[in-house]
């Protein structure tokens, strides 16, 4: 996410009155504000592709640790920060562009008791508003899609690293050549995409610093979570709380021009981890 403010990516983002739509998701699924938990509002506030899954996936090569503090890079809702902050016992800081999903996550922290752990700001992954050195690891979940300089991401997230410090990335990149069709989760227009090839993300890590220690093509892993989606909303047993919830009506589009253009290759979701040398 590029700037504090209004932005393209911001305003594609927004949703008015997210609270009182997932408050509504909640009473649907029998619970209240008082006793919701995380793995509740993870088909809502874990919105990358394989949800929960790909977090703990991603997440678990960092080794967190109970003393550790963790930056989220574009947090969202905060349902990764809230997660590796109850499975780890850490603390976690995030930063996300878009202020109806900041605040909403504040809230949600508040739900489930963890505001004391996670705090989530309103700020820019090109201007990262903490001092050099100030966290044991870093990811970012879905985030390089709407960020052009991926140079400058990069180079502010390892300045906030300490040395020897993991930084985790899963983002969708583009795999061939081939026009994609919008909208999509993360655009609404071309002009708002900037979906980039694995090469120019090796490229940004390595000249801000980093040692790329491993890659990995999650398309499999992609597909298998959209059949099982499919299948679950056709058994009628999809969540009251969801995609839906954050993109209303626009989501049934989005998502079925992503999974087109992942099944036919032109991009795929990939993991990257890198240590700051």
């Amino acid at each position: 996410m590029e700037a504090t403010g209004r932005s393209k990516v911001s305003d594609h983002y927004a949703r008015s009155n997210l609270i009182d739509a997932i408050r509504d998701g909640v009473d649907r699924i029998g619970k209240t504000t008082a006793t919701v938990t995380i793995d509740d509002l993870a088909p809502v506030d874990e919105f990358h592709i394989g949800g929960r899954k790909a977090t703990e996936g991603l997440v678990a090569q960092l080794g967190p640790s109970a003393t550790g503090h963790l930056l989220d890079v574009g947090s969202g809702l905060g349902g990764a920060a809230r997660f590796v902050a109850d499975r780890y016992k850490c603390r976690v800081t995030g930063i996300d562009l878009t202020p109806d999903y900041v605040e909403a996550g504040k809230v949600l922290c508040k739900w489930v008791g963890l505001d004391d752990r996670v705090s989530l700001h309103h700020a820019s992954a090109l201007s990262i508003p903490f001092p050099d050195e100030a966290f044991d690891a870093a990811y970012m979940l879905h985030v390089g899609m709407n960020i052009d300089d991926k140079a400058k991401l990069c180079s502010e997230v390892v300045r906030v690293l300490r040395t020897g410090s993991l930084f985790g990335v899963y983002d969708v990149m583009r795999m061939a050549d081939g026009e994609l069709a919008y909208p999509v989760p993360w655009a609404t227009t071309a002009e708002a995409n900037a979906v980039a090839r694995p090469q120019v993300y090796r490229s940004a890590l390595q000249s801000a610093g980093f040692d790329i220690l491993s890659e990995r093509d999650r398309t499999d892993f992609a597909l298998a979570h959209f059949q099982l989606q499919s299948k679950m909303a056709a058994s009628d047993k999809s969540s009251p709380l969801g995609l839906h919830t954050l993109m209303g009506e626009r989501r049934r589009e989005q998502v079925r021009n992503m999974i087109e253009s992942i099944s036919a290759g032109r991009i795929a979701p990939i993991e990257m981890i890198a240590r700051k040398g």
